[in-house]
């Protein structure tokens, strides 16, 4: 069956959406591959980090670097393991190295406090067990099973989130590169990781200690910290560009103008950082102030201004969803965003007429 078309899907794979940067990179791509990679490193990294004399679109800001030491790692027999705060693109990341190096991102583990080890590796078609016994055909494959078996990445997303002793499912499997099923017989028994099987996972930090990973499972890993954006401007260029791809995709026309959105990354860093680019200290709200989140911001504020408002999007409505981000995870972050109010925000509206209308929505913390 064909897949379905980018458009009829609220959120389509990479390997989907980017095709034809893929194909491309594929056609370009001259370098040395190692044994089961679609692209050379070299290219992995320009599809992740962008190539304009390519083509190719940047997909990840952040540390160069850090996609490098990503790359040499998924050629180690470690498995790569990207730790940060939520929203930092961890996920996004490890599905763009994914879709880079297989092809297909979507062999993957959600992680959760009720996943169990069958649905890391294999479990069985009742039905057919008990009309056949063991067999393959009774055999369903889970998603480390197919990345082993085809030489491939799986993805398994918030590892921390899974209880320790179906973590610790992984330790032989990335240890021996083998997956025994002792209810088959003969070979069909020993699975042996084919050549380009790893594994990639996430965990957020705020989770660490939720469920601590053994330390023998540790050693199987590279840990890697992904941070949040650093730098204003990189951060600005995200959040517009990500969030005309989301109007676009929803057949919105109302674009969030630029002094806009760089009104909204200011006060995000402020908040993010504790402190103002003018020297004020604020106090940080326990709320995650990612860049996922003020994409999302932005996304929602353009979403009110078209539908409840005339389409100019305005430093109202970023204040509104602001509003909602800060105090969804504390109701006390609506002290520290009050006193944000009164004092940063109330400050700069003196002098710039977004910020005005961002202060004529501190009404709304009071209700």
């Amino acid at each position: 069956m064909a897949a379905p078309s980018t458009q009829a899907v609220l959120r389509a794979p990479a390997e989907q959406v980017y095709a034809a940067e893929l194909a491309s990179l594929v056609e370009r791509d001259a370098g040395a591959r190692p044994e089961g990679w679609r692209l050379s490193p070299r290219a992995v990294r320009a599809f992740v980090l962008g190539d304009e004399k390519a083509g190719v679109s940047r997909k990840y800001y952040g540390d160069d670097a850090l996609v490098d030491r990503c790359v040499v790692t998924l050629m180690s027999n470690r498995g790569l393991l990207l730790v940060g705060e939520p929203g930092t693109a961890k996920s996004m990341l490890s599905e763009l190295l994914t879709a880079a190096i297989t092809g297909d991102s979507t062999c993957a583990v959600q992680g959760a406090s009720g996943t169990t080890s069958d649905q890391i590796t294999y479990s069985w078609n009742y039905a057919l067990l008990l009309a056949e016994g063991p067999t393959q055909r009774a055999l369903v494959k889970g998603p480390v099973y197919q990345a082993m078996e085809q030489g491939r990445i799986c993805r398994f997303e918030e590892v921390t989130r899974v209880q320790p002793e179906i973590q610790d499912t992984l330790i032989g499997l990335m240890s021996d590169k083998v997956l025994h099923v002792p209810e088959l017989d003969g070979a069909e028994a020993t699975v042996f990781a084919g050549r380009g099987f790893n594994i990639v996972a996430t965990a957020n930090l705020r989770d660490r200690g939720v469920h601590e990973m053994s330390s023998a499972l540790k050693r199987r890993f590279n840990f890697e910290t992904v941070r949040p954006i650093g730098d204003r401007r990189l951060e600005a260029r995200l959040v517009r560009e990500q969030t005309d791809a989301l109007l676009a995709q929803a057949d919105v026309d109302t674009r969030v103008e630029r002094d806009v959105v760089e009104l909204l990354v200011t006060a995000f860093h402020d908040l993010r950082d504790g402190v103002t680019p003018e020297g004020t200290v604020v106090e940080k709200p326990t709320a995650v102030m990612s860049s996922a989140e003020a994409v999302a911001v932005a996304y929602a504020a353009a979403l009110d201004a078209h539908y409840f408002g005339d389409g100019d999007v305005g430093g109202e409505h970023v204040a509104r969803q602001l509003i909602g981000t800060v105090l969804k995870d504390n109701p006390e972050d609506g002290t520290k965003l009050r006193h944000y109010f009164d004092v940063v925000v109330k400050e700069r509206a003196r002098r710039d007429r977004q910020w005005k209308r961002v202060l004529e929505a501190r009404r709304e913390l009071d209700r």
